[in-house]
């Protein structure tokens, strides 16, 4: 695939990408803007890409599975964790929209300065990317949405805590993507997806 456009049409072709929202989030956000300057050529191949210190920008299908899973809605407040370069960080600010807030967070000092640039570049106001701690998310704030794009090794339950009622988490734990939603408050339900890799979840 030469162009963006070619790959949001792949996408929605095979049946991945569906929401107009989400749709509209891929044709905005150029992947090619998230991706060294010497791979430029293949930021339209769907498949996982380097970008430094060991991390991968994930595989655009996979990007759009997990956001359909997630469902973010304009005006939510997001929580992006392993934000990379910034494109699943940018894709969810576009989602969500002015009146919706993103906080990318990343453990890789360089990354984080890469995202926050790729960013800025777009003139993106409603996101920013910060540097990771130990302890895994935001904890005592309430997010609509987490999106974790590094694999877990056990579900993180603390996580749950940070989920408002009706909030969604998706998470890759092992070798497959979990949705959780949290129902009530201390009702968390479930679907989970086989079949996938990620690079390892570090906290």
């Amino acid at each position: 695939m030469r162009s963006n456009k070619e790959l949001v049409k792949a996408l929605c072709q095979s049946g991945v990408l569906k929401t107009p929202r989400i749709i509209e989030a891929f044709e905005s956000i150029d992947r090619r803007h998230f991706v060294p300057s010497d791979l430029a050529h293949e930021a339209y191949v769907d498949a996982p890409l380097p970008i430094g210190d060991g991390q991968t920008i994930s595989q655009p299908w996979t990007v759009a599975f997990m956001l359909e899973l997630l469902q973010p809605n304009p005006g939510d407040k997001v929580l992006d964790i392993g934000s990379g370069s910034g494109w699943t960080t940018a894709l969810l600010a576009q989602i969500v929209g002015e009146k919706g807030t993103v906080l990318g967070l990343e453990r890789q000092s360089k990354l984080v300065s890469y995202g926050a640039e790729n960013l800025q570049k777009l003139s993106i106001t409603n996101a920013q990317i910060q540097n990771a701690t130990d302890v895994l998310g935001a904890p005592g704030e309430k997010f609509d949405a987490i999106l974790v794009s590094a694999s877990a090794s056990e579900i993180p339950e603390v996580l749950f805590d940070q989920l408002g009622i009706a909030a969604h988490l998706v998470i890759p734990v092992q070798h497959a993507i979990y949705l959780f939603e949290k129902t009530t408050v201390d009702e968390i339900r479930h679907e989970r997806y086989d079949g996938f890799v990620f690079v390892p979840l570090v906290y």
